[in-house]
């Protein structure tokens, strides 16, 4: 670069080295500029164009190819075409490469999204991987959205694969029996052959008419989980004000009939009475009273329903994950036991009493149930808590379009999906109004229609044929008699438990194991003896 002067110093020509280009020449009025203001102004220029044309030259040299959308990409990575980034900021013009940068990319990624990924693309085990793979194959921007797409889509499906196998395990856990649970019932057995204290007659002879007095609060209860049962006596016993007026009726089947026997003859909750009775001990349960039952329990199809292969046949691809927990605990083995069906007997059962109050096992009682023999039930027959009234969805917002099959014309035609519906657990049942009514025949006449088209009316339990017998005959009561959930939800408030007269544990999450919700499980073992020797030898919930 040269610098030269006009001998009249009124122009200043700047011109490359070789003389032949003149770059820049700078007229000057004399008059106007000093000779020192000329001079600072030509040590500036010569300071500044040295380093700008040096800047473009740069840029002009790393070029289109270095620079381009996804070269950038990579160069980026690596702090390169400082030139392109710097140049047009220095230069006062806007740089939009970012722009298309991002515009590009997102190009490739919805032609990646549309195309199929490579059979032999070999993914790296990890994203550190990934990055090394990158600078050492100097993958294009489509090979690593490829690469990207595909870790994803199997980071997802070993996601779901887990899930599935989680609800599995658990659903497998909710169905067997625990090992302490089940030593308690064998221990308990044995002592029945063996002890005749344990044998002794409940309730004693001269306690007998008790059984059967209505001045009496009578609840029923039905389990074959000896430990379950003295929690729910128990805890009826502790929290009632008139524990002298408690008559509990507890129904067992016939294996668990002498442990059960034994527990409640040993370990007595006087002044309350306790009765035990297994289900072969009731005349009336007869397969000609009960012949829809019978065909439940033996039916080859129902039973590989119930006990079979639950995941065979079944398109997990297609099924989330909630719907799959929803099918498991359809699939419950309990609700082919004829003690989950046994409620609808009452009448037949109990046909000296007026007035019950019937109870799962699942439950503990945290207040006096008294008050709920004077609940005027209006002349219907089941008090329950209705639960379409809340705002949770897995227990307080159901309707009878959560239980049903309104796709099949029988259920379409007889039910109202918007029926608001209500739990089992905790029901005052008025004996004298039921025997008055249809119910139990309207319970068989819908259990064997289900029966007939293999289960397509509906897949839960036994709530759905009760609550189409029941329509019409029940009186909702105050939700805080009976609150819900414990089972399902771990973020229940344990202000609200506290303040429930009834808690139920229904759901998969039984506080009896394991995978029970630990901070919900103190309202449930503080009524559960640990220095009885039974209790204490089984180990029961020993962590």
């Amino acid at each position: 670069m040269q610098l030269r002067f006009s001998p009249s110093m009124r122009s200043i020509t700047i011109s490359s080295t070789n003389g032949f280009i003149d770059l820049m020449k700078i007229k000057v009025a004399a008059r106007h500029i000093s000779y020192r203001t000329l001079f600072h102004t030509i040590l500036i220029l010569a300071f500044l164009l040295p380093f700008v044309f040096i800047l473009t030259a740069v840029v002009t040299l790393e070029g289109v190819n270095k620079c381009s959308s996804f070269g950038l990409l990579r160069s980026v990575v690596e702090n390169d075409c400082l030139g392109r980034r710097l140049g047009p900021r220095l230069l006062g013009r806007v740089d939009d490469s970012g722009q298309k940068l991002v515009r590009d990319f997102y190009k490739v990624l919805n032609q990646v999204n549309a195309e199929d990924i490579p059979t032999d693309l070999k993914l790296p085990d990890s994203f550190s991987n990934l990055v090394s793979e990158m600078k050492d194959n100097q993958y294009d921007a489509k090979t690593f959205a490829f690469m990207l797409r595909a870790m994803m889509e199997k980071l997802e499906k070993e996601m779901r694969e887990s899930k599935f196998a989680e609800l599995m395990n658990k659903h497998f856990a909710a169905s067997s029996i625990p090992k302490g649970i089940h030593c308690l019932s064998l221990r308990l057995t044995d002592e029945y052959s063996s002890n005749a204290h344990a044998r002794k007659q409940l309730p004693p002879p001269e306690l007998l008419p008790l059984l059967s007095d209505n001045s009496y609060h009578h609840f029923i209860l039905a389990t074959d989980n000896i430990l379950a049962a003295s929690v729910v006596v128990t805890s009826a016993v502790q929290s009632s004000k008139v524990p002298e007026k408690i008559v509990f009726h507890v129904i067992t089947d016939k294996k668990t009939y002498a442990g059960m026997h034994s527990w409640f003859a040993l370990n007595p909750v006087s002044p309350a009475i306790v009765e035990v009775k297994g289900v072969h001990q009731f005349d009336w349960l007869t397969r000609e009273n009960v012949p829809v039952l019978e065909a439940v329990e033996n039916q080859n199809g129902i039973r590989d329903y119930y006990h079979g292969n639950h995941v065979a046949g079944a398109n997990l691809s297609d099924t989330s994950p909630r719907t799959f927990a929803s099918k498991l605990q359809a699939r419950s083995p309990k609700y082919i036991s004829l003690l989950n069906h046994l409620r609808i007997y009452l009448p037949e059962l109990f046909p000296n009493l007026n007035k019950v109050v019937f109870l799962d096992d699942d439950i503990v009682i945290q207040q006096d149930l008294s008050p709920l023999w004077d609940i005027d039930l209006q002349g219907k027959v089941n008090g329950a808590v209705e639960t379409c009234r809340g705002e949770d969805e897995w227990v307080m917002s159901k309707h009878f379009r959560n239980y049903f099959n309104f796709s099949h014309p029988l259920v379409a035609k007889n039910i109202d999906p918007e029926e608001c519906a209500w739990a089992y657990g905790m029901n005052i049942f008025d004996l004298k109004t039921w025997r008055k009514t249809k119910i139990r025949e309207t319970y068989h006449y819908w259990v064997r229609e289900n029966l007939k088209s293999n289960l397509t009316l509906w897949k839960l339990g036994t709530l759905p044929p009760a609550l189409i017998a029941f329509r019409g005959h029940v009186h909702p009561i105050d939700p805080s008699w009976h609150m819900l959930g414990l089972g399902y939800q771990n973020k229940t408030s344990i202000e609200k438990v506290k303040k429930a007269a009834v808690i139920h544990y229904n759901g998969q999450s039984k506080p009896w194991l394991q995978i029970g919700f630990e901070h919900l499980r103190p309202f449930w073992t503080k009524y559960v003896n640990y220095s009885n020797d039974f209790i204490r030898n089984c180990h029961i919930l020993d962590s």
